[in-house]
């Protein structure tokens, strides 16, 4: 089991969404402490130096790192698809 690490722009946006979507996320991310590398995730190509995996929660995209040394997730950035990358 992975432990998580929310950075502070991903956290906020947790704040503010509805409570339907937030549940959804909320599943997604407990289901990623157990299986970070599920058959659903993705590298992101964009990030050269370090590697960076996504998830779909509906609309959405989740940005994260996986640390197994550590046994550590970093959420590093949640937003709709169009707005994620940037």
């Amino acid at each position: 089991m992975f432990s998580l690490k929310f950075s502070n722009k991903s956290a906020k946006f947790i704040k503010r969404l509805d409570n339907k979507d937030k549940e959804r996320i909320k599943t997604k991310i407990n289901d990623l402490c157990s299986n970070p590398f599920s058959h659903d995730c993705v590298r992101v190509e964009r990030y050269k130096d370090y590697k960076v995996f996504r998830v779909r929660v509906g609309a959405f995209r989740i940005l994260y790192n996986v640390y197994n040394e550590e046994n550590l997730i970093v959420i590093i950035n949640m937003d709709k698809r169009g707005r994620v990358y940037k």
